[in-house]
């Protein structure tokens, strides 16, 4: 089998075994996230963060959204601009305006200022202690973390169930690590 049925089948296990984890750990669990806090603090006065909106069975970041901007975040979405491109993260911070991007993922509209994140929160499917994650299949934050890193240090933060965890996630070359992992059980450094 190519690493890319292995990936599909991965997928298609994982979304749902999400599903499952959702409907019973949801209650608080975005709630636990935000009271903990990230892992990582601030370098400076306007720090970025990229944060995303919770969508479908992912892990509630809405609580934590809240929380990064009092803590004095500027905060970000990121944005789909084309297939097999890198994610572009407007300025957003919760209350503000919202449209319907692709698949009907809220994103800030195109007057929002483009900001380059120091931090990002990732969603996922699955993930291992080493880092990896396995996403949707389009490659956009693996792209994105690729360009990111080769002009500044950036901290990628996976948000997921702990449910979600796998022994290991079928990767490739090309595949980013996270250097967190966020769940609603625990917090630590990956690899």
């Amino acid at each position: 089998m190519s690493l890319a049925e292995i990936k599909r089948l991965a997928r298609s296990k994982a979304t749902a075994i999400r599903n499952e984890v959702h409907e019973s750990a949801k209650p608080g669990a975005g709630a636990v996230l935000a009271k903990r806090g990230l892992p990582v603090a601030r370098n400076t006065p306007g720090s970025v963060i990229s944060a995303f909106h919770s969508f479908g069975s992912e892990i509630s970041t809405f609580e934590l959204f809240d929380r990064l901007v009092a803590d004095g975040w500027t905060t970000a979405l990121p944005v789909v601009v084309a297939k097999n491109t890198p994610l572009v993260f407007r300025q957003w911070a919760p209350g503000e305006a919202l449209v319907l991007g692709r698949w009907n993922i809220k994103v800030p509209p195109e007057e929002a200022p483009e900001v380059l994140p120091d931090v990002l929160l990732v969603p996922l499917l699955a993930f291992d202690r080493q880092g990896y994650r396995l996403g949707y299949g389009g490659g956009f934050y693996d792209r994105t973390l690729e360009k990111l890193r080769g002009r500044k240090p950036v901290t990628a933060i996976g948000i997921a169930y702990a449910g979600q965890e796998v022994d290991e996630v079928p990767r490739d070359a090309y595949d980013q690590r996270l250097d967190w992992i966020m769940t609603e059980k625990e917090t630590f450094k990956c690899g």
